[in-house]
């Protein structure tokens, strides 16, 4: 699919296989869910568009670029998504960070909003959904079409690892926002959840089960 990237930096890969081992601590599973936010935050950034301008060194005047102005907004899905901000905004901290906050119903395997706050001006700004897994897909969707109903129009929808499933539903629901994901696992299990996966990230990133 042309809206899939898939990261194969080496680091990343890496740092993939020690959060899907179910003997790393929450700690050390919060600490590699932020550095490879960040690690991904550069390629996901890499279309921010530059100026030119003139900056005096030591030594002389240089000619050199520097980020436009063009805004950017973090919106991680409630709650695991959280545990990629920080990564994220070590990159680009004038970003502004909304959230939306959805469930998963455990029947229905659909997702249910109880939360939406973003930044005001979101229709003026590339938004970057965070959320580790891309499972059924269903919560992906609705996040994005939450962010198109408040104006939104620039989206790209970053997660650690998906299904195939997930990734062929958010692209047939919205084709226009580029995925970005490190793995993308073969199927889901009877509850939802992504095989191999990495279990719940939200429980492992703050020790609940």
């Amino acid at each position: 699919m042309k809206n899939v990237f898939i990261f194969d930096h080496p680091l990343i890969q890496h740092k993939i296989s020690l959060l899907r081992d179910k003997n790393t601590s929450s700690k050390e599973f919060r600490e590699l869910v932020s550095e490879i936010s960040m690690l991904m935050g550069y390629e996901v950034t890499r279309d921010i568009p530059l100026k030119e301008v003139e900056i005096e060194t030591p030594v002389g005047i240089a000619k050199t670029k520097v980020v436009s102005g063009k805004k950017l907004a973090f919106v991680p899905i409630l709650r695991a998504g959280l545990g990629m901000v920080d990564g994220m905004l070590k990159l680009v901290p004038m970003a502004r960070v909304g959230h939306i906050g959805l469930y998963r119903d455990h029947d229905t395997l659909e997702p249910v909003e109880y939360y939406c706050k973003l930044p005001d001006d979101i229709g003026e700004r590339d938004v970057v959904v965070l959320d580790p897994m891309l499972a059924t897909g269903g919560s992906g969707c609705d996040a994005v079409k939450f962010l198109k109903n408040h104006g939104a129009k620039n989206i790209k929808f970053v997660c650690l690892i998906a299904s195939q499933q997930g990734v062929e539903r958010l692209s047939r629901e919205h084709p226009d926002v580029g995925i970005y994901c490190a793995a993308v696992d073969e199927r889901l299990n009877e509850h939802g959840y992504i095989v191999p996966g990495l279990g719940d990230a939200g429980d492992r990133l703050f020790g609940t089960k």
